[in-house]
């Protein structure tokens, strides 16, 4: 068994609704990994992890915080009477890859004292950051990426989701000094069989050699 942390992927996006979960549902599949979603917000339809073990067939582990109220974590988490503690989010013990989601976007608030970010932190695992094609990625990817970098946070690159936008993508990269991993195209019907043939176009040697590290 290894202890999470030592071979553990950060999946996050610089929004919510930005494909985030598709993108760790396919990256679970291809590093034949078990995915981990601590904090869940929002039980009426499908769940991220639900969705995740739709699209992968891998394991997934279960919630530490499940809350009903689709909002922030850190108001469905008042709303249910509940704190959110950061020392019950340590990184579980698997054997193999985890692939962990986080809530919305980098600077998501926990609680009132604690972003997501923190978390990021804390976990010391490289980081996948989840971006749009389209119009306003510039701004919020290279927002995210400061806010990463500023808490010292390894980002082992970026990936798109949406049509194909090549100047914001090439913009991305060289003003945001990363490396951009690839683009997952809006998928109909979305699967475990159109989700692995999008994905044998992304670039997964930064983020094995990130997890390595």
């Amino acid at each position: 068994m290894r202890r999470g942390a030592g071979r553990a992927l950060i999946v996050t996006g610089t929004d919510t609704g930005v494909g985030k979960t598709v993108v760790a549902a396919g990256l679970v599949q291809a590093l034949e990994g078990v995915y981990w979603k601590p904090v869940q917000s929002g039980l009426e339809d499908e769940t991220d992890s639900d969705v995740v073990r739709r699209l992968s067939g891998r394991p997934v582990l279960p919630e530490i915080y499940r809350l009903s109220l689709p909002a922030s974590p850190h108001l469905s988490a008042e709303r249910e009477g509940v704190h959110i503690s950061p020392d019950a989010l340590a990184t579980p013990v698997v054997d193999g890859p985890l692939v962990i989601e986080g809530a919305g976007g980098v600077l998501v608030p926990l609680n009132r004292e604690c972003l997501f970010v923190e978390m990021f932190r804390r976990w010391a695992a490289p980081v996948v950051l989840v971006a749009r094609t389209g119009l306003g990625t510039i701004n919020h990817t290279l927002l995210a990426l400061e806010a990463l970098r500023v808490r010292k946070c390894r980002v082992a690159g970026v990936i798109f989701s949406g049509p194909a936008n090549p100047d914001n993508v090439a913009t991305i990269a060289a003003m945001g000094r990363v490396r951009t991993l690839g683009r997952v195209p809006p998928l109909a019907p979305l699967n475990p069989e159109t989700l692995a043939a999008a994905f044998s176009g992304i670039d997964l040697a930064p983020v094995r050699e990130a997890m390595s590290c």
